[in-house]
């Protein structure tokens, strides 16, 4: 991207907000907390239900979006911020101190009134925005019981045995999420198939292809409505060896659209992680990410390049783009498998209930298991072996017996553990094409190819994956 930091413009979004003491518009009373079922912030003297504030932002036209703009939640953090700050109750004048540290609300130990962190402290603390849970505990348990009674077969005895949803908590995660006006120029090749042949018989039968070789050309606006990527260091790191840090990812996109003001209530009951990365540590994963978008975004245009297409320009020019720092709900269970020091988790989008988890595996008994599938697979390899000798049959998939052991033990693998699983930015994040030019040049026609698809093909590629 190519709009420096230093020419962001940065927008209040706690202008005017005071910390202290919230204030039920009803009865006046301060212990407030979210309503699951409705979404509403809820008076818990009155039973009053109002609005929640929504984001002031929310209708603008991102396609007029200039310059960096920047809420002033998502600025960067001071190090050495004092985190306990000290306020006076309105209501008995009492000096309560909240370490932002730990907590963004605490009750006057005179008067039980509830005092409330509001205004953004340069520590990561206050986001500019937050999504309020939308799924009840018990449901989030449901789910969680679910995904992991599918997968307890292989699972480890003790993990089976210490299993219990009872250990399951509601955390809001801190997250950057990004608007971004560019537009996009790529270059290069693409290939479309005209014609498929084979030639030999038996084991010497090969596959060939003939295709047209075109100049692809695309330049178009783009706008990435809500990209949006981890904030959290240790979250943001899907490599980890100690961690399942790709599960939490997974479990995106979010419905950022109903996300509201900043407001302490929403966190009574949860708990919550402080964002620890500034936006200059994000660019780079963000503009990777936005490349990505806009090389799928192309894709819907090239449809007639079914052996793809290799771009040699990617360029993609940044008008604006827009920072918010926000928390979003997750419902997490984690575990932590000694003997492999690997704590795991099974998350929980608290607002779509998309569920992803990995689950400790008894190796003994996948292994075990999994040879015993291998010497059945020989024992049908065996036993189909005079059908396709005999038979001279060209399509010869006696091979894939041999393995049945090996695909066996890499697919319950990949379901127990799920190490790929990730967020799929490139094809979740919204966004919009205007103003499409498209060129497409006959050059030649190939012949004779031996691969499917085209030497070099990259449009669908994804860069800016950390895995």
């Amino acid at each position: 991207m190519n709009i420096p930091i230093d020419e962001s413009n940065t927008v209040q979004t706690d202008a005017g907000v005071k910390g202290g003491q919230n204030k039920c518009p009803k009865c006046g009373a301060t212990d407030i907390s979210l309503n699951v079922n409705t979404g509403l912030l809820r008076c818990n003297f009155c039973r009053h239900e109002f609005e929640p504030e929504k984001v002031a932002d929310s209708e603008t036209n991102l396609s007029q979006l200039e310059g960096t703009v920047i809420g002033s939640g998502a600025q960067d953090i001071i190090a050495g911020t004092d985190e306990v700050l000290t306020f006076k109750c309105g209501s008995c004048a009492a000096e309560v101190v909240i370490d932002t540290a730990e907590a963004t609300q605490a009750r006057c130990h005179w008067c039980r009134n509830t005092l409330s962190i509001n205004q953004q402290v340069p520590n990561g603390a206050v986001p500019d925005v937050v999504l309020p849970f939308g799924i009840k505990k018990d449901d989030a348990k449901g789910e969680i019981e679910k995904f992991v009674s599918k997968r307890k077969f292989f699972a480890h005895p003790t993990f089976k045995k210490e299993f219990s949803t009872e250990n399951v908590m509601g955390v809001y995660l801190p997250y950057m999420v990004v608007d971004i006006n560019a537009h996009a120029n790529l270059a290069g090749q693409g290939e479309h198939e005209v014609r498929r042949y084979t030639r030999g018989s038996g084991k010497d039968k090969e596959t060939f292809y003939d295709a047209d070789l075109y100049d692809v050309e695309r330049e178009f606006d783009i706008v990435v409505n809500g990209l949006t990527v981890e904030s959290s260091a240790d979250k943001l790191d899907n490599k980890a060896r100690n961690k399942t840090n790709n599960i939490i990812n997974s479990i995106m996109p979010f419905d950022i659209e109903n996300s509201v003001k900043w407001n302490a209530n929403y966190l009574k009951g949860y708990t919550s992680e402080k964002r620890d990365t500034n936006v200059e540590n994000l660019k780079g994963l963000v503009n990777a990410q936005a490349k990505d978008i806009t090389r799928y975004k192309a894709n819907e245009t090239l449809k007639i390049y079914d052996r793809g297409v290799a771009w040699h320009k990617e360029e993609l020019d940044v008008k604006g783009e827009r920072w918010k720092a926000a928390y979003f709900p997750v419902w997490l269970y984690s575990y932590h498998q000694k003997n492999k020091n690997l704590l795991h988790y099974v998350a929980v989008n608290a607002r779509t209930k998309e569920t992803m988890g990995s689950i400790p595996i008894h190796m003994p008994k996948l292994l075990f298991i999994s040879a015993i599938v291998e010497v059945v697979g020989f024992i049908l390899w065996l036993a189909t072996m005079p059908f396709f000798v005999f038979e001279d049959n060209d399509d010869n998939y006696s091979w894939v017996f041999l393995t049945l052991g090996f695909i066996f033990y890499a697919l319950m693998y990949m379901r127990y553990r799920n190490k790929g699983a990730r967020h799929y930015h490139e094809k979740e994040t919204k966004s919009t094409m205007d103003n499409l030019r498209k060129e497409d040049v006959f050059v030649t026609t190939r012949t004779g190819l031996r691969k499917s698809r085209m030497e070099g093909a990259n449009n669908t590629s994804v860069r800016g994956s950390a895995f």
